[in-house]
């Protein structure tokens, strides 16, 4: 793989049902983490890392996602108008930040068959993969740390944390041996398994740059598990075809799908912010004092 990673995939076509009544008719992309939707942080991490253009596989009821990224010279008229052009400004970045092409998953079969809805427009080059539900706060954006991984080693590259054995079953884990400080050669990938049949508890996070080679792969996966097409799987005929790169990224990572998930994100985030940040910490220290975790003085 020689090109240059500019295109970038988002999966978008799940029913969000862990966060029913709320995305009854809300996409949970569209869920915001403080004030912004949590697709629109994984949308900026794109751009910060050199992304050109993104893919999103959706589904029927997910319009509002694109239409969140569309322009709206109408309201960016109004809040000039009004003398707030700080928001006008940042409602113009949202909808220029990447190219935005909608793609339709017309029945969910699994992540590995989202991703095979983008091939048509990837076409033959290397490609990431970001799943809207994993948000990673990091200084150098966690997808910008992983391109920089790819063109030193010219492999498909997947992020990677260790997770608690209680977990491990949750995600696909990989096995494999370091080759510099956080990259490691990769000789293992299976997805959710029993502790006693995992490799290590090195999982796989929602980020991933990806051979095209992939793509023939996924047209010929067989179903794995829940009866879905897995990319786990797919990745690991790629891996034993043309090697595969696990990097240990460098930020703090959230699952935004997981209820609790989603709060920590947006306490994490809300501390960020000098507008709420000292609300937000008089505000916990009160609560922890109430229930007595923390004492005045």
């Amino acid at each position: 793989m020689a090109s240059k990673v500019r295109k970038a995939v988002i999966p978008a076509a799940g029913l969000g049902t862990r966060f029913l009544p709320a995305t009854k008719a809300v996409p949970k992309e569209l869920l915001p983490i403080v004030d912004t939707p949590t697709i629109q942080y994984i949308v900026e991490e794109c751009a910060g890392s050199g992304i050109d253009t993104v893919v999103l596989v959706t589904a029927k009821g997910k319009s509002r996602i694109v239409d969140h990224f569309d322009i709206y010279p109408e309201l960016e008229e109004k809040l000039d108008k009004e003398g707030k052009p700080e928001l006008a400004e940042a409602l113009r970045r949202t909808s220029s930040m990447v190219r935005m092409v909608m793609v339709r998953q017309g029945t969910p079969r699994g992540l590995g068959h989202a991703v095979l809805c983008a091939k048509e427009i990837v076409g033959d080059e290397p490609f990431a993969v970001l799943l809207g539900d994993d948000l990673v706060d990091a200084k150098t954006p966690c997808l910008k740390q992983m391109i920089d991984v790819y063109e030193r080693h010219r492999k498909s590259v997947v992020a990677l944390m260790e997770v608690d054995e209680s977990d491990v079953s949750k995600f696909g884990i990989c096995g494999g041996q370091e080759i510099e400080p956080r990259v490691f050669n990769l000789d293992a990938m299976v997805e959710k398994p029993k502790l006693e049949q995992a490799p290590s508890r090195t999982a796989i996070v929602g980020r991933y740059i990806l051979s095209p080679a992939i793509f023939r792969i996924l047209e010929n996966q067989a179903p794995g598990k829940g009866g879905e097409i897995q990319l786990t799987d797919a990745m690991a005929t790629l891996m034993r075809q043309e090697g595969f790169i696990g990097y240990q990224f460098e930020g703090d990572r959230y699952d935004a799908g997981d209820k609790f998930g989603f709060l920590q994100a947006n306490l994490a985030y809300g501390l960020k912010r000098p507008d709420i940040a000292p609300k937000l910490i008089d505000y916990m220290k009160s609560v922890l004092t109430q229930r007595g975790v923390i004492r005045n003085g």
